[in-house]
């Protein structure tokens, strides 16, 4: 008897078995590296998550610290056992914790224009120290000055009717930077400032109005250590003196203005404005990076400010945090 049909036919259907298995594991292999794919792209989502929130309260936590250590030293009350201490001269505090590490600038409100009281000439000088035209920058002074003014109404206020909201000027102080935002002239880019390329081709920050006004303070002085370079050309100052300072107290902060006096001997109107530190309104700005398990810090960074009121002098333990800022930047 002739057995050869039944073998072909077993071999066709070993054959249709095997492919039918290959293409099943073919398909279980897809799904597994689909699988395997999503899961460590989660993995790392949620590691960078955790970093980013540990980068958060590292970062809340220098604040906390800062505060601390400007609160002892308006009070005079430093302990012995602190490896450094805030001072006018040291507006830079580096913190170690056992989870990373986080470095507070302290900048005073008096590194700042006050907006309701500087002169025309001044803000005209800070925006073009901010690459604002002349023209343009003439018509914000303008506006600046015409909100801050009391009195009727103004060729500002027909401009403000025309727009959709419409308002008008307050004619009166300013109670927020924020408000610029609003004046003619005055764009988003303009208040936050934006980044440009340097000579390597890499992103750096670029201030804006915000990093260079205030409305809180009265002090009648410009603290030389933390101010920006466009505040310091606003006060009159020439550029080329003004990268002398910048680059003087990278290497070490002016003390006193005594030191700022010998610095520029025979100074002008610009150099009489300028002082060192501030009284009772400060901004902290810190920058926070956690640790890895190999005892390296992150590449991650964390920027957190906040703006703190402390009290009068013979209350000192009284502290306001007057603003917060959970996203914040070094310009």
């Amino acid at each position: 008897m002739n057995m050869a049909p039944n073998t072909n036919h077993r071999s066709r259907s070993r054959g249709g078995a095997l492919l039918a298995v290959l293409w099943l594991s073919a398909a279980l292999a897809a799904i597994a590296f689909s699988l395997a794919n999503t899961v460590r792209g989660e993995v790392e989502r949620t590691s960078t998550a955790v970093d980013g929130l540990r980068s958060y309260y590292l970062a809340q936590a220098g604040i906390d610290r800062g505060i601390l250590y400007v609160e002892w030293e308006l009070e005079n009350t430093v302990p012995r056992n602190v490896p450094f201490h805030y001072s006018a001269a040291n507006p830079v505090l580096p913190f170690t914790f056992p989870s990373g590490q986080a470095v507070v600038q302290v900048i005073p409100e008096t590194a700042k224009l006050n907006l309701n009281s500087a002169t025309p000439q001044n803000l005209q000088r800070l925006l073009m120290a901010l690459r604002v035209d002349p023209d343009s920058a003439a018509q914000i002074v303008a506006g600046i000055v015409d909100w801050r003014t009391a009195g009727g109404p103004s060729q500002f206020d027909s401009f403000y009717l025309s727009l959709t909201p419409s308002f008008r000027s307050r004619h009166a102080s300013f109670e927020e930077t924020e408000e610029l935002l609003l004046v003619r002239g005055v764009t988003p880019e303009l208040y936050y400032g934006g980044y440009d390329h340097d000579a390597q081709g890499r992103l750096v920050p670029r201030a804006g109005l915000r990093d260079c006004v205030t409305v809180l303070g009265r002090l009648d002085g410009i603290d030389v250590n933390t101010a920006q370079p466009a505040v310091l050309m606003a006060a009159g100052i020439p550029p080329d003196a003004v990268a002398a300072i910048v680059e003087r107290r990278r290497v070490q902060p002016f003390k006193n203005a005594g030191e700022v006096a010998r610095f520029a001997p025979g100074g002008g109107e610009g150099y009489a404005r300028l002082r060192v530190g501030g009284q009772s309104i400060f901004t902290f700005r810190s920058t926070a990076r956690i640790r890895l398990p190999n005892g390296q810090l992150s590449d991650l960074r964390r920027i957190m400010a906040a703006t703190v009121s402390f009290g009068r002098p013979d209350d000192r333990t009284r502290v306001d945090v007057l603003r917060w800022y959970d996203n914040a930047w070094t310009p």
